[in-house]
């Protein structure tokens, strides 16, 4: 993957705007850069992506998720193709004119929904401050799968989740083992994995792939300082993309700022929906 960094701050994420006016108030505040990560999470989808005309990343693949990167908010162009195809080719999806919002920390999926079609998913991260001895867990389903329930150490903590929806509440700290089953049954699609829950952290996890295609995986991402009393921004720390099939983390991926790689293949934009549970 080859990445020109100085032009990172020039294209980034797409759809953000209407992710901006979905947002909780404590996701968006007033003033500042915007903290944007990216989950490529469509199997098998190689691309190129061009900003202002000129290369940003090139063979970017699935796999991916970036560790956050500030964004000034403004106004972006981007373009992205199928990879090797070059800058005059064909669109596989392009924007112009992308308003990027100021204060938002949010990561962007590009994922196969339900039926199997690549869909981009913007997620607002939640940063508010949890309980002392306490940490926040969010599930998001962003795979080709049905309904699914995800337990802790065997019991379902979130139930009947479907794609593109998430749920979150907050756990004492440690570690648990999760694992996500079919709705309302014991079928294990994916896992079981030890998830470090650290005080003070917020830790998302992401079901993508198909089911069909029997490559469905979990990537983690951790965002660090939600503690009642912060010691700094909470930004994240980029984040894991595991094979739980095979009973391990079989891949590390980290691409400092890859915010295009929602674009693959995508026609439609749709923002985030919340399927929260308290």
């Amino acid at each position: 993957m080859k990445l020109t960094i100085p032009r990172l701050l020039a294209a980034l994420p797409l759809a953000l705007a209407s992710v901006a006016l979905a947002a909780p108030a404590q996701a968006v505040d007033s003033g500042g850069d915007a903290q944007v990560s990216v989950l490529h999470a469509i199997p098998d989808a190689t691309v190129d992506v061009y900003a202002n005309g000129e290369p940003l990343l090139t063979d970017f693949e699935p796999g991916t998720l970036t560790d956050p990167v500030a964004l000034p908010a403004g106004s972006y162009d981007l373009k992205v193709t199928e990879a090797g195809a070059g800058a005059d080719a064909d669109a596989v999806v392009e924007a112009s004119g992308v308003e990027v919002p100021a204060g938002a920390n949010i990561t962007v999926t590009a994922n196969l929904d339900a039926e199997g079609n690549p869909a981009l998913t913007p997620f607002v991260n939640d940063t508010s401050a949890v309980a002392a001895g306490q940490a926040r867990v969010t599930v998001r389903h962003t795979a080709a799968a049905p309904a699914v329930d995800v337990r802790a150490d065997g019991a379902p903590v979130f139930t009947d989740l479907t794609n593109p929806n998430e749920d979150s509440t907050e756990v004492p700290a440690g570690t648990i083992s999760a694992d996500v089953v079919l709705a309302g049954t014991d079928t294990v699609a994916i896992g079981p994995a030890d998830l470090d829950l650290a005080e003070g952290t917020s830790t998302i996890v992401y079901a993508w792939g198909s089911a069909e295609a029997d490559n469905l995986q979990l990537a983690v991402q951790t965002i660090s300082g939600v503690h009642s009393a912060p010691g700094g921004v909470a930004a994240g720390s980029g984040g894991q993309a595991a094979d739980l099939y095979a009973g391990g983390v079989t891949g590390w991926w980290m691409a400092l700022g890859a915010l295009v790689a929602g674009s693959v293949a995508l026609a439609v934009v749709r923002p985030q929906r919340s399927a929260a549970r308290r």
